[in-house]
């Protein structure tokens, strides 16, 4: 009996449904694990597909903070300033491509939600090829360009070795980093936010149980917590591929048939290259307020890569909305469902503020022993923890707001608007803010008062371009439904 229960469940964990016959029709034929978005009350689905994501986004951070923790405590400062200095540039390099998976995530929801078979089919299985490609490109960029970008932002010369060591061991495993990203893009996009959670922990357990193991018993540094989160990547991608290989899904992956469809591709780097783009401007200037923060020292290194990891988790919280907005907005969207739009805005929006104030008063409150996690006894690394946390956690249901506002407008379609304005408000205001203000009063505090002060002016504006943007999407709606109305019905693979 137990054989059979462990059956039943690997069963219900990697398959679902069989595969649905023609008309396929969104909704109709569906498995547990995903949620219909295009029908029904909003509020119940937008949180049941949120909070998965959010634990997902802070079990991804626990990778991360497992090495900082576990650097710091059994280490030395100098190893927690290492790895911490690095989270900057990666991201940096990184972002780009993960853009890619949003392109997916918003194709994926939006043939979905209009029941294009064939059109899901093949953005499937260029987006699990494309993923490893990207992996493979970033492994020899990360190895190459790890040190001198390193050199550039200023790394102290106590830390850059190490610094350099962690990355270059962290990008061997982007392959399966990227096909976790890309699979669980799929899974997110018709409602599965479930078993990638699943996954993550399994993979986080892992993680955090080798990182001890390499450094307590085998007395490694930097790279025994490295060489952990290569493994437990290698455990996510597997299982994610596996899920989506032996579903019996309109999305399920069939390896001999990946290949890569050109309009398809296209599609994802018009929606993914821009949106990366707006990650790295974003990464850029976080780069160039880290090697401001730099110049000060190690001291104050480890105390802001402390806050900034603990900042980290209140931004996935809070980063679970942005991507309900999304994957919600692009599957009513491709329903033709424009008041459904407008209602997950309003929802999403809403839990984000609520979940920003609340978790970023409570990290600054609780700073002392927040920080001490990653700094035990270090008293002046904890202080310079908490300043950063008071200008950046307290304030952060602003950032909520604009990268919400930022779902809406990628999820209709829109990328290259809200990439121009990120250009514009995030890393050109804090570049000038670098090169103006802080010159004339170079101080932490002064550096930290630059992101709530852009997610401000960058909020604004997507709010008013997504009202432009609004107006014409859901014009096209009205007008494809006066033709069908007409009689002028599109000739679908289906009919």
């Amino acid at each position: 009996m137990a054989a059979g229960c462990r059956g039943n469940f690997r069963k219900k964990l990697f398959g679902g449904l069989r595969l649905v016959k023609l008309p396929f029709r969104p909704g109709a034929h569906r498995s547990s694990f995903e949620i219909d978005m295009t029908n029904g009350p909003l509020v119940g689905k937008t949180i049941r597909f949120a909070i998965p994501l959010a634990l997902s986004g802070i079990l991804q951070l626990l990778f991360n903070a497992a090495d900082i923790i576990v650097v710091g405590q059994f280490v030395g400062p100098q190893a927690l300033a290492a790895v911490g200095s690095t989270s900057a540039l990666i991201q940096l390099i990184v972002n780009l491509f993960i853009g890619l998976s949003i392109g997916v995530n918003v194709l994926v929801a939006r043939y979905y939600g209009a029941g294009q078979r064939k059109d899901l089919h093949e953005t499937v299985h260029t987006a699990v090829l494309v993923s490893l490609v990207c992996g493979v490109v970033l492994i020899f960029l990360g190895v190459a360009l790890s040190r001198p970008l390193l050199e550039m932002m200023g790394t102290p010369e106590d830390v850059i070795g190490q610094a350099v060591l962690y990355m270059r061991i962290y990008f061997i495993g982007m392959p399966v980093m990227m096909l976790y990203n890309f699979g669980s893009a799929i899974l997110r996009a018709v409602g599965d936010t479930q078993r990638p959670l699943y996954f993550l922990f399994i993979a986080g357990v892992v993680n955090v149980i080798l990182n001890l193991i390499f450094v307590i018993i085998f007395h490694m540094g930097v790279e025994g917590v490295a060489i952990p989160t290569v493994i437990s990547q290698c455990i996510s991608a597997t299982l994610v591929l596996l899920c989506l290989v032996k579903s019996d899904t309109v999305y399920r992956v069939e390896l001999k048939k990946l290949t890569i469809h050109k309009d398809k591709l296209l599609q994802m780097v018009k929606i993914g290259v821009p949106a990366g783009i707006q990650s790295a401007t974003f990464s850029i200037s976080n780069v160039l307020i880290q090697s401001s923060i730099n110049s000060f020292g190690s001291t104050v290194v480890a105390g802001s890569a402390a806050a900034g990891n603990i900042e980290n988790f209140v931004y996935q919280a809070m980063n679970a909305f942005y991507q309900t907005n999304l994957t919600f907005t692009g599957q009513n969207y491709g329903a033709g469902e424009c008041r459904r739009v407008d209602k997950t805005l309003l929802y999403c929006q809403g839990f984000v503020i609520v979940t920003g104030l609340l978790l970023g008063n409570l990290v600054y409150y609780f700073g002392h022993p927040l920080v001490s996690i990653y700094a035990p006894g270090e008293e002046d690394v904890i202080r310079q923890g908490i300043i950063r946390l008071g200008y950046v956690a307290r304030p952060y249901a602003l950032c909520g707001i604009m990268d919400t506002m930022v779902g809406s407008l990628r999820g209709l379609g829109y990328s290259i608007g809200p990439m121009i304005v990120s250009l514009i408000g995030a890393c050109g205001l804090r570049v000038a803010w670098i090169f103006t203000i802080f010159q004339m009063y170079r101080t932490p505090e002064n550096l930290y008062i630059s992101y709530p002060i852009s997610w401000i002016v960058t909020g604004a504006v997507h709010i008013l371009f997504f009202l432009y943007a609004r107006k014409k999407a859901f014009a096209l709606v009205r007008a494809d439904s006066r033709k069908e109305a007409e009689g002028e019905h599109p000739v679908t693979e289906e009919q």
